[in-house]
């Protein structure tokens, strides 16, 4: 059996298997609906409840997700009712989330058995309610910059989903439907999980280690292997960047070479190019972490926050400390 298949808790399975869904304002619509349409497809497949759910508020009657859709809360943290598990969906800018009242409902429903789910920014916010030591776990690509930054010790992955005890997370998006079909093939087998996944015409299931991400070639609009390769080795350098002699030597090309098939291709220098991937990394840790910019500016690879500083204004037009300012107003 493979690792994100392992069974995940023993319930009674006679019974229909009540869900909590915590909905955190600007929850991502996308992630909470392939997550939860799957459940209702079981249902109607197997003609019968196999599966209940309610949505549960951290405050107010209704929830509004990213993009403005409302959804009704049947119960809060406060008062959830009896749940069998609880996928945490949330989205935006985790990092900034600090609802005390919020992880002590987490808390005490792992102390009662409750097994505990998130998806796309959701194991962020079980992460910081110290809900996933000493188990595997996922999270998007977005936020893992952020994630691994805050809590170095976890057992990060760059999965789709991963299943361990009673902890399951998802990166989000449609890799929920994945997660889903391999939960219900976990409790209801494999048949119906199958049927569940031809109703929403999935025709290929991934599995949870497949990467979250496009490939290189995909994402950076190449094909040159020794390019795609020194691409990539950019994105796993970005603390400590490797010189570009250093990049040509290990892609076996003279240094000449490689910056032709960087004019050729993507029509940058190798600086140049390196440099935009370290700012986008630290734009992404100034917007989904309150770490300190001299901080943030060491884990992108720049020496002093004043060099740091310089680069960043001339690539974005403004600085640091303008963009966080910006991003807390939003």
């Amino acid at each position: 059996m493979a690792k994100n298949d392992e069974k995940i808790a023993v319930y009674d399975i006679t019974q229909p298997r009540r869900i909590g869904f915590l909905l955190i304002p600007g929850f991502a619509l996308m992630s909470y609906a392939s997550a939860v349409e799957p459940l209702r497809a079981a249902n109607v497949l197997a003609d019968k409840n196999l599966y209940r759910w309610r949505h549960i508020s951290i405050r107010g009657s209704d929830i509004a997700a990213s993009n403005g859709v409302r959804i009704q809360a049947d119960a809060s943290i406060g008062n959830p009712g009896r749940l069998d598990a609880i996928v945490v969906c949330a989205g935006g800018n985790p990092q900034a989330f600090d609802h005390p009242p919020t992880f002590a409902f987490l808390r005490k429903a792992a102390r009662h058995g409750v097994q505990l789910g998130g998806v796309s920014a959701g194991p962020y916010l079980l992460a910081q309610a110290g809900l996933l030591e000493g188990y595997r776990c996922t999270v998007h690509w977005e936020h893992i910059p952020a994630f691994t930054e805050t809590f170095p010790f976890l057992h990060l992955s760059r999965s789709l989903y991963e299943i361990d005890r009673d902890r399951f997370t998802c990166a989000g998006g449609i890799a929920a439907l994945d997660m889903m079909h391999a939960m219900i093939r976990i409790d209801h087998g494999a048949a119906l999980a199958s049927a569940v996944s031809d109703w929403f015409l999935q025709t290929d299931v991934r599995r949870g280690e497949v990467a979250q991400r496009l490939s290189p070639t995909e994402r950076f609009g190449v094909h040159h292997p020794k390019l795609v390769a020194t691409l990539s080795r950019m994105e796993q350098n970005i603390e400590a960047p490797l010189a570009p002699k250093r990049l040509a030597k290990l892609a076996d090309i003279s240094l000449r070479q490689l910056e032709r098939l960087f004019a050729l291709h993507l029509r940058s220098r190798i600086n140049r190019r390196y440099a935009q991937i370290r700012l986008e990394r630290a734009r992404q840790l100034l917007r989904q972490t309150t770490l300190p910019i001299n901080q943030v500016a060491l884990a992108t690879g720049f020496s002093t926050p004043m060099h740091f500083s310089r680069v960043y204004r001339q690539h974005y037009g403004m600085t640091p400390r303008q963009e966080r300012s910006i991003d807390s107003a939003l």
